[in-house]
C-alpha cells in the first residue's frame, strides 16, 4: 500500500507530460508545414516568372557592361548610333522606348477608367499629392543637390537641373510594373505629367537656370526652351504607344474576349517590354560609353547627387504615402513616378540649347545611366520591405 501511492501519483504526471510532448510535436510539425508551404509558394512564384523576369537584374547589368565595352572597344559604334535621330533622340533609343512602353500600356483598362477610377475620390487625392511631389518638391530637391555637389561646375549643374524638371513618362511604367504598383493609376499619372510637362517645363527651366542660378551670366547659360520641343517629345514618346495601345484594346477585346486577350495577346506582348528596356540600355551605354569613360571625373561628380536624388525622393515619397495611409500599390506608383525622370526630353533640350558636346548634355546623359541601376535596386528593396512588414492594399 505504501509503495502504491507514489505510483498512483506519477501516472497523471506521465500522462500530462505525454500530452504536452504531443502538443509540442504538433506545433513543431505545424510550423514546419507552414514554413514549407511558404517556401514552396515563393518557389512557385519564382517559377511562374518568365525567363527574362527571373534574372532581370542580371540582364540589365549585362546590357550595361556590353554597351560600355562596345562603346570603348569597337570603333565607330558611338557615332553610328548617334547619327540617326528622331525628335532629338538617337533613333535606336527612340525605337527601344516605343517598344518598351507599348505592351505595358496595352494592360491598362481604358474602357473602365471612367467607371472605376475617375469617379473615385481617392484617385483625386492621389493626383493632387503627385502633382505637388513631381512639380514642386522633386525639382527643388534636384536644384538644391546640384548646388550642394556642383557649386563650381555651372554646366553640369544646369544639366542636372534639366533632369530634375523632366518628369518621367516612359521608364516609370517598367519600374512600377516590376514592383507591383497600380498599372491603371500609373498610366493616369503619366498622362497628367505629360500634359503638365508641355505647359510647365519651359518656364520652370528658364526660372531655375536663369533666375535661381546666380552665376548664369555667361553666354552658355542663355537657355531657350521652346514649347514645340517639349510637346513633340511628349507627343512621340507617349502619344504613339498610348494611341497604339488604345487601338489594340478596342480592336482585339471584341474579337478575343477579355480572357483570351490576357492569356494570348498580353502573354505574347509582355516580354517585348523588357526586351525594349534591355535594348534601350545597351544602345544608351554603347553610344555614350566612350564619353563616360574619358570624362570619368565629371561622371562621378554628377553621379553622386543623382544617387542621392533618386534614393531620397523615392524613400521620402514612400514614407509620406505610407504615413497618409495609402495602400502599397498607390504608394509604390507615387514613389517611382516622383523618383523617375524623362531622360530623353532632358537630353534633347540640353543638346538643342547648349550643344551635343556641352557639360549640360553630359550631365543629362549620365542621368539614365545612374537611374537604371538605382531604381532597379529600389524595386527589389520595396518588395522586400512590403513582404517583411506585410504591407498590402
Amino acid at each position: 500500500m505504501a509503495t502504491a501511492e507514489p505510483v498512483a501519483k506519477e501516472e497523471p504526471n506521465n500522462s500530462s507530460d505525454t500530452r504536452a510532448t504531443t502538443n509540442d510535436v504538433e506545433k513543431l510539425c505545424s510550423r514546419n508545414v507552414s514554413g514549407n508551404e511558404a517556401a514552396q509558394s515563393r518557389l512557385s512564384a519564382f517559377k511562374s516568372l518568365g525567363f527574362l523576369d527571373r534574372f532581370l537584374a542580371v540582364w540589365i547589368f549585362l546590357a550595361m557592361l556590353v554597351g560600355i565595352l562596345l562603346g570603348n572597344f569597337v570603333d565607330g559604334v558611338g557615332p553610328a548610333l548617334q547619327r540617326g535621330t528622331f525628335v532629338g533622340v538617337s533613333l535606336p533609343i527612340a525605337i527601344g522606348l516605343l517598344v518598351m512602353m507599348y505592351p505595358i500600356l496595352c494592360k491598362v483598362q481604358y474602357e473602365k477608367l471612367h467607371e472605376t477610377v475617375f469617379k473615385t475620390r481617392e484617385v483625386w487625392v492621389q493626383l493632387c499629392f503627385s502633382i505637388v511631389i513631381n512639380w514642386i518638391i522633386a525639382p527643388l530637391v534636384m536644384l538644391g543637390l546640384s548646388w550642394a555637389f556642383l557649386p563650381d561646375e555651372q554646366g553640369l549643374r544646369e544639366g542636372l537641373i534639366l533632369v530634375g524638371i523632366a518628369r518621367c513618362i516612359a521608364m516609370v511604367l517598367i519600374w512600377n510594373s516590376l514592383a507591383g504598383g497600380k498599372g491603371d493609376y500609373c498610366a493616369i499619372l503619366v498622362a497628367v505629367n505629360s500634359l503638365l510637362q508641355i505647359i510647365l517645363f519651359a518656364p520652370i527651366a528658364v526660372l531655375f537656370i536663369r533666375v535661381f542660378n546666380p552665376h548664369s551670366q555667361s553666354p552658355s547659360s542663355t537657355i531657350t526652351v521652346s514649347y514645340s520641343t517639349v510637346a513633340t517629345s511628349v507627343g512621340v514618346f507617349l502619344g504613339i504607344p498610348l494611341g497604339a495601345a488604345i487601338l489594340t484594346r478596342l480592336a482585339l477585346l471584341p474579337l478575343l474576349g477579355a480572357d483570351r486577350y490576357r492569356s494570348h495577346f498580353l502573354r505574347f506582348a509582355a516580354p517585348w517590354s523588357l526586351i525594349g528596356l534591355l535594348f534601350t540600355i545597351l544602345v544608351l551605354f554603347a553610344s555614350q560609353g566612350r564619353q563616360v569613360v574619358h570624362q570619368i571625373v565629371a561622371v562621378v561628380r554628377v553621379a553622386a547627387p543623382l544617387v542621392v536624388y533618386f534614393a531620397l525622393v523615392f524613400l521620402a515619397t514612400l514614407a509620406a504615402a505610407r504615413r497618409l495611409g495609402f495602400g502599397y500599390g498607390y504608394a509604390v506608383t507615387q514613389s517611382f513616378t516622383a523618383a523617375s525622370n524623362n531622360f530623353e526630353l532632358a537630353i534633347a533640350v540640353a543638346v538643342a540649347a547648349f550643344g551635343p558636346q556641352s557639360d549640360q548634355a553630359l550631365a543629362a546623359t549620365v542621368g539614365p545611366l545612374i537611374e537604371v541601376p538605382v531604381l532597379l535596386g529600389l524595386v527589389y528593396a520595396v518588395k522586400w520591405f512590403a513582404r517583411r512588414r506585410d504591407w498590402k492594399e
